[in-house]
């Protein structure tokens, strides 16, 4: 399946993803795999926990994909993310383009996190040192729940 969420401990293969996109027209294959780090906003981060709107995140992932594919002179494209409680180092986001040709599958590829992050209902939460924070774009929004 190209559009794909993933509860923990589920995590994504990779090589499957490739192999979804892949075929004899394909030149470049560009992947974008995001990782939980462990400092954000200046904050030692201990774990993510994104929450999901599962069936909306996932029509939402297909027009990305859809759009993406119109957009841009690419071959396919795969959109996998994961969600639940993930721990510094863990895979969050997978997103793998085929293209003719290099500089359209890292552009697709590049375009497709962006609205990955600005349009699927899927909200990240991080837990620091600090105290636990709700992540809108580039704004940290303290949890008011006790953790």
């Amino acid at each position: 399946m190209k559009i794909r969420l993933f509860k923990k401990p589920e995590d994504f293969d990779i090589a499957e993803a490739v192999g979804l996109v892949s075929s004899p027209k394909s030149g470049g294959i560009a992947i974008f795999l995001g990782k939980v780090r462990n400092e954000s906003h200046g904050r030692r981060v201990k774990k993510l926990i994104y929450e999901a709107y599962e069936e909306m995140a996932i029509e939402e992932m297909k027009r990305i994909r859809e759009e993406a594919l119109k957009k841009f002179p690419i071959l396919d494209m795969v959109i996998w993310h994961r969600y639940g409680e993930l721990e510094v180092g863990e895979n969050t986001i997978l997103i793998v383009v085929a293209g003719k040709h290099r500089k359209e599958a890292f552009e697709a590829c590049i375009w497709a996190v962006d609205e990955v992050k600005k349009r699927v209902p899927i909200w990240k939460k991080e837990v620091t040192d600090e105290g636990v924070f709700w992540i809108e774009g580039e704004k940290a929004i303290p949890d008011k729940k006790v953790h």
